[in-house]
């Protein structure tokens, strides 16, 4: 086209404009002790404006090189830590500066009007294509880098929940490649069920996450701080989520182990989620009571022998009104209050329990092991094929299921 065989002799002198006006409007490509990055610029400018012109003159000419070069000006510009909304403002200045050239050119040449407007479609077009390859390049560098650092932040993670403790050395060089502010004090969280890619709740930048673990799991950075605890339970709000205990950074590890005690116990019924965030230092005393679940069935099954030969039903309301006796400073009334029963219900039951328990019920530490059971059974309570009373089949002639008038009625 004459157009652009008008337009080629003038590029070096259409890209001084371009340079001076881009430099004079836009300040982040202001840089007069930069040599290196003037030239980088010089160079962008150029091969924009003998590419568009060669396309002026071939409509079909290949774009690939030079959309390939804007994409990675998009990479660099991420690299950098910068926006692109310097370069595209700077795209926008070259375009009218171009544009008055070609218009000035096209008025010298009395071009038609029809072909002035399809070059400014033209030139339209292409600040588009160029925009989005820069747009591409620029997301790709910030999802790879999105990438590493969540890589770094798993490691991070393994880290910390290693046992025995990494060295704090080790934890503070991989912290400071992470970007993590490496705090006094954390709280790991076991989340109840993973997520897919597509249903991930979105974290604070300082929680550290990761949610395809076999059991998915977090550490929450000073969660005693003014305002964390909030925080917490808003980040994790509609899943099912167990805290662990606060503990000093190196001590990660015991904390992730208590959030997964706490979270099994939550999935068998033991301990009640009521839909929301659960805290293991709320359930210290079931936790301790569950740590060694052979060593509890044992000492029922030596505490609570008395009532072993009992019919399931006689067993649930004895064992239920002893534990009430233990807990009220063996006040019957109070017992009664407790149960919602009559007081006469209950010394009856009371009763019984000093013909099944003997002189036992004197010494305190035999109250102290009951009450540890007992308590054990009732969290149990409603567990599927979980009892602390071993189960021995009544002989004839035993004891029957009494209930008395109160109970009835």
């Amino acid at each position: 086209m004459e157009l652009a065989d008008h337009m080629r002799p003038h590029l070096d002198e259409v890209a001084d404009d371009m340079m001076q006006e881009i430099q004079t409007r836009v300040r982040e490509y202001d840089r007069p002790g930069d040599g290196s990055y003037s030239s980088t610029l010089r160079q962008a400018v150029e091969r924009v404006l003998h590419y568009f012109v060669d396309r002026v003159g071939d409509p079909d000419h290949e774009p690939g090189p030079v959309t390939d070069f804007f994409r990675a000006i998009g990479r660099g510009e991420a690299g950098e830590g910068r926006s692109l909304d310097a370069m595209q403002t700077a795209m926008r200045v070259g375009g009218m500066i171009a544009w008055r050239r070609i218009a000035a050119g096209a008025a010298h040449l009395e071009v038609e009007a029809r072909v002035l407007g399809a070059v400014g479609e033209a030139l339209i077009a292409f600040q588009d294509e160029l925009a989005t390859a820069a747009a591409e390049g620029f997301a790709q560098a910030k999802a790879a880098v999105a990438g590493e650092m969540q890589r770094r932040r798993k490691r991070l993670l393994d880290l910390l929940f290693a046992d025995p403790p990494a060295a704090p050395e080790a934890i503070a060089d991989l912290a400071a490649a992470a970007q993590w502010p490496v705090p006094r004090t954390v709280a790991a969280v076991a989340l109840g069920q993973p997520h897919d890619g597509a249903h991930r709740p979105a974290f604070p930048p300082d929680i550290l996450a990761d949610p395809t673990r076999r059991t998915p799991s977090l550490i929450v950075p000073d969660p005693d701080g003014p305002g964390r605890a909030r925080l917490i339970d808003r980040a994790l709000g509609g899943s099912l989520a167990v805290v662990g205990p606060t503990v000093p950074l190196g001590e990660a590890a015991r904390s992730i182990q208590w959030a997964r005690k706490t979270l099994h116990l939550v999935r068998r019924g033991v301990i009640a989620a009521d839909g929301g965030v659960v805290r293991s230092v709320e359930h210290m005393s079931t936790l301790i009571l569950f740590q060694d679940e052979d060593l509890i069935t044992s000492l029922a099954a030596l505490r609570l022998e008395p009532l072993s030969h009992l019919r399931v039903s006689q067993q649930d309301r004895l064992a239920e009104t002893l534990l009430a006796w233990l807990q009220s400073g063996r006040n019957a009334n109070e017992v009664a209050m407790r149960l919602h029963v009559h007081p006469q219900t209950v010394r009856y039951r009371l009763r019984q329990l000093e013909e099944l328990f003997g002189d036992q019920l004197l010494e305190p530490d035999v109250r102290f092991d009951l009450e540890i059971v007992l308590r054990a059974r009732a969290l149990l309570a409603g567990q599927p094929g979980e009892h602390l009373i071993p189960a021995v089949k009544p002989a004839v002639g035993d004891t029957a299921d009494v209930v008395d008038l109160h109970q009835r009625n």
